[in-house]
């Protein structure tokens, strides 16, 4: 505990602020309300590289089964609401677990979320979360309805969907709002054996208007032992815009850089630049268009074992059909454009890789009672 305090002071500060304000405000014994989510996102993708496994890429997290009905993510949550604390209990299932825990064990890989928070002071403006929460790295969520297209973003699926650790967050005014945080790892819910070092992470979020919003996250820290610990630095950028009533669009642009050995002065840098556009047709159907590159050259973040490394072009179009709020029937065309031929078929592999995937998604939120 001493190493904690000593570490991180926020802690110290935080607990002061707690203690003084349950002293003095009465609101604590107002009675929570408690809620229920639920999301099933099932799928099918056919890959025309015609993969010899059905897990098609490496590199990609979501919908990724070739010529395979499968169930993407399954996920109920439970929410404890109050204006003083909240909590959050979330299980799940589905390819997307697999996937995307691989690196966790046992029961780790179905935990979605558990989370909880206090506001330290009487006007709710300055919250702390402790917990395995969602990333503060992207736009774009595990859940599907939350985003313009089915799949995800190269630039979502290689930086943190989750983190494990302490933030706090600080309501600045109507518009502004500051998070820091202080995390286990780099998409980690327990720390990497041999490492002692914890990781930290800035977001600065400008709301100036229902038709723009601006975001820049950051993380600092490690995915390595001690021994060989090399320092990772990464920048996320974005804005969203709502040009018409009927058109959104989102810009985002990720850096890192990670130390070519420990204590070098030297970097392997990564980037990748993203826009996605969506056109609004009528209450029951949309479509969407992204663009994206990719460029890791030095396999960082994704390995090649090839001279040029990950150099990635992507080009996506999204038909959705919702005849109802909490359901989408979608359906998602994707090309990808590499300089080298990393992409798997039945006999060798090539530069390009193209698939069609529909899915079928619903959600539901119910308020049990206060």
């Amino acid at each position: 505990m001493k190493q904690l305090l000593s570490y991180s002071p926020v802690f110290m500060f935080c607990l002061f602020s707690f203690q003084t304000s349950a002293q003095l405000d009465e609101s604590w014994k107002e009675k929570p309300s408690l809620s229920l989510y639920g999301f099933v996102d099932a799928f099918y993708v056919y890959d025309f590289n015609e993969p010899q496994t059905t897990q098609r890429q490496s590199f990609l997290f979501n919908h990724n089964r070739h010529n395979e009905y499968n169930l993407n993510l399954g996920l109920i949550r439970l929410g404890l609401n109050h204006s003083r604390y909240r909590a959050n209990l979330a299980f799940q299932t589905g390819t997307y677990a697999n996937d995307n825990y691989a690196e966790e064990s046992g029961v780790f890989k179905n935990l979605f979320e558990a989370n909880v928070g206090i506001a330290l002071t009487s006007n709710q403006k300055l919250w702390l979360d402790v917990g395995i929460f969602p990333s503060h790295l992207g736009f774009e969520s595990a859940i599907s309805l939350d985003n313009f297209t089915l799949t995800r973003s190269l630039s979502a699926e290689n930086s943190p969907y989750f983190l494990a650790g302490a933030k706090v967050t600080y309501q600045a005014s109507e518009k502004l709002e500051l998070t820091g945080l202080m995390v286990n790892g780099w998409q980690r819910i327990q720390r990497l054996e041999g490492n002692s070092l914890a990781s930290f992470g800035t977001q600065l979020n400008y709301a100036a208007s229902d038709q723009l919003s601006l975001n820049w996250s950051t993380f600092i820290g490690t995915d390595d032992p001690d021994a060989r610990r090399r320092m990772r630095y990464f920048s996320n950028m974005y804005g969203q815009f709502q040009l018409a009533e009927s058109f959104n669009l989102i810009a985002g642009f990720d850096l890192g850089a990670q130390q070519k050995m420990k204590d070098s002065s030297g970097y392997h840098i990564w980037f990748t630049p993203v826009i996605i556009g969506q056109y609004i047709i009528d209450e029951t159907w949309s479509t969407a268009l992204r663009v994206e590159y990719y460029q890791d050259e030095n396999g960082v973040i994704i390995p090649t074992a090839t001279p040029n490394g990950f150099k990635t072009t992507g080009l996506s179009v999204n038909v959705d059909y919702s005849p109802i709020p909490n359901l989408a029937c979608r359906l998602e065309a994707r090309w990808f454009e590499s300089q080298d031929a990393i992409f798997e078929t039945p006999n060798d592999n090539t530069t390009s890789n193209f698939f069609v995937g529909g899915s079928v998604a619903i959600q539901f939120m119910e308020i049990l009672g206060k």
